[in-house]
């Protein structure tokens, strides 16, 4: 009997199912902050939809249950699938009090949950980087055996932060896996006016690591290549550059309009190359996903998703009294 891909890579049957659905919500909760946004009722969207392959692919990975990873904004996802819900998502693009991430005082996208080992992030670009290297020491320095997992755009490979990063943790061989999901675009900037070298993956040789570039939209794919990062990491080899060559099938974010910038050819062929609908087509061609399942997957996905809707748009806003909360530093009683 032929192997199938998944199963080569040691993937379940059960596992690519799990992958798919998780993919799905990514997607599924992404459109539906669009139709909120349009409508009024929350303020940003910062998109996932293109890049959930890679994102998901690269999460299953990991050691969910003890990996530390420092999400960017775009990483509906990463987080997804390490364990944050889709009424966390909702309760945060509605500012909620309940919000996880930050209790409503951030914007969509800056994800952070403790208690799953997602680090918060920020809006400057590329702030996660230095921070997944510390924990990456960190974690040498007290003997732990995790990886520290942090993604990016290839806009901010260009950022200090990035090249900083990469020069400690290659210096030190520590467990980090820099992972650049290179969507082409950074805002309204093309790569080609980005970059001086062809692929990010090429800046890893500067750096004493291994750079690798691999097919973005195609889970299997990426999730092979992170699997290889974390045997490095774990034996003490040190860090590891991905790039996952993907596409933004959105404008920038819910306030840009990206047909001033990229062309109709390009646009048009956003569909061709949806990872979901290539994912679908490879799950049905080795059996393992047939259109009842695939509709009981659907149907899941978004009761999950109007359940969420529901429950964040009627939850209490913020306390006014709670505004400086997390800014200054509570004091003590009786002091």
């Amino acid at each position: 009997m032929v192997k199938t891909r998944h199963a080569e890579l040691g993937l379940s049957d059960e596992n690519v199912l799990e992958i798919y659905e998780t993919m799905l919500m990514a997607r599924r909760l992404d459109e539906r902050t669009w139709l909120l946004n349009r409508a009024g009722k929350i303020p940003f969207v910062v998109s996932c939809q293109g890049q959930e392959a890679a994102q998901v692919g690269a999460a299953f990975a990991l050691d969910r249950a003890k990996d530390y990873i420092l999400p960017y904004y775009r990483d509906l996802g990463v987080v997804l699938s390490f364990g944050m819900t889709a009424k966390d998502i909702m309760l945060s693009s509605f500012a909620k009090a309940e919000d996880p991430n930050s209790g409503g005082r951030q914007m969509p996208g800056h994800f952070g949950d403790k208690k799953n080992r997602i680090v918060t992030g920020s809006s400057p670009v590329t702030t996660q980087v230095p921070h997944a290297v510390g924990i990456a020491l960190a974690a040498r320095m007290a003997g732990e055996d995790i990886v520290s997992f942090v993604t990016f755009g290839e806009g901010s490979s260009n950022q200090g932060d990035f090249h900083e990063g990469a020069n400690f943790a290659g210096v030190h061989k520590l467990p980090v896996i820099f992972m650049c999901e290179n969507n082409q675009y950074a805002i309204s900037v093309p790569a080609e006016k980005q970059l001086a070298c062809k692929q990010v993956a090429d800046r890893a040789q500067g750096y004493g690591m291994p750079g690798f570039t691999v097919d973005g939209q195609d889970p299997l794919a990426v999730y092979e290549v992170v699997k290889i990062a974390v045997e490095r990491a774990k034996r003490g080899e040190g860090p590891t550059l991905i790039e996952t060559m993907t596409q933004r099938n959105t404008p920038h974010s819910s306030d840009d309009d990206h047909r001033h910038y990229r062309p109709e050819e390009e646009l048009s062929q956003i569909q061709e190359k949806d990872p979901i609908s290539l994912f679908s087509r490879y799950l049905t061609e080795v059996g393992v996903l047939n259109e009842d399942k695939e509709k009981e997957i659907n149907d899941r996905v978004m009761r999950q998703v109007n359940e969420a809707t529901e429950y964040a748009e009627s939850a209490p806003d913020p306390k006014p009294d709670t505004i400086l909360n997390f800014v200054y530093a509570a004091e003590k009683q009786g002091e």
